[in-house]
């Protein structure tokens, strides 16, 4: 048996943070002196303490990590599928570090060229366009802001197999509409919609007319930037929104290996004050 000063010093943990795991029931003593209360370590026990600071080091929470180790003994399927799930994670993390590394060299460089850091709100271009009536079948429901990745695809999912059921004719890609003027606790007002040329049970005529539009190719994080910019443009030359903002995503992201190949085209339907 090794003492808890031992078994800390060989594992690099604290005896405080060991008596901690003992009380949630992470990693128990093998033996408590009941004289003394001094508690010790079986030689075994050293295995599962790595095991524990490995978890950790793989950002995994004590209570994941209390779930993975039952009564002691491994569950080897349980690990595998945990760690499987952790890697996902950790690839979609880096990619967003990546990412945002990339965004910060650029700001750099225009900082170092003496442009301002929003200086790329520039090159976002905002065009006039009308656009014509169109039938939509939909579904519009207040989506959460961490919500809205599940609920494309599963709105969109039960749009697609309805015009396939049916045999409705798509005539335009997916397209969502917001019509929330801001979120609020039980989220936005969204409609998820597909444009199709049949009238049906559940379509509706929709008339956006005057729009400013923009086409951004590439990541959805630039979609509030390029609000932004629409919002400044109409407010500085007079005009003011009229209806909902919509999306049109001219690329499905299922069918793309990488974001610059993404399409969106976003509307701001607009008339002259």
């Amino acid at each position: 048996m090794l003492s808890i000063g031992e078994f800390s010093k060989i594992c690099k943990v604290s005896a405080k943070t060991l008596r901690y795991y003992a009380e949630i029931g992470l990693i128990l003593p093998g033996e408590i002196n009941p004289e003394n209360g001094y508690r010790y370590y079986a030689i075994e026990q050293l295995e599962t303490m790595l095991l524990i600071i490995r978890l950790k080091s793989y950002n995994f929470s004590l209570e994941e990590i209390k779930q993975i180790i039952e009564s002691g003994k491994l569950n080897e399927e349980k690990l595998y599928a945990a760690l499987t799930r952790k890697r996902e994670a950790m690839k979609k993390q880096l990619h967003e570090q990546e990412k945002s590394l990339c965004q910060l060299e650029c700001d750099l460089l225009n900082l170092k060229n003496g442009k301002p850091i929003m200086s790329y709100l520039d090159d976002i271009d905002v065009e006039f366009v009308e656009v014509p009536m169109m039938c939509l079948l939909s579904v519009r429901k207040m989506v959460q802001a961490d919500h809205f990745a599940d609920e494309y695809g599963v709105c969109f999912g039960k749009l697609l197999g309805r015009i396939r059921k049916e045999n409705l004719t798509m005539v335009n890609p997916p397209m969502v509409l917001f019509h929330s003027n801001e979120f609020s606790p039980f989220g936005l007002d969204t409609e998820f919609a597909i444009p199709v040329g049949e009238y049906v049970t559940g379509t509706r005529d929709f008339k956006p007319g005057l729009c400013l539009k923009t086409v951004i190719k590439g990541s959805y994080s630039i979609l509030s930037s390029v609000y932004a910019k629409q919002t400044k443009w109409a407010k500085q030359n007079g005009y003011e929104c009229t209806s909902a903002l919509f999306e049109v995503y001219v690329t499905d992201p299922s069918q793309v290996t990488e974001e610059d190949e993404l399409i969106t085209e976003v509307y701001y339907p607009i008339r002259k004050i």
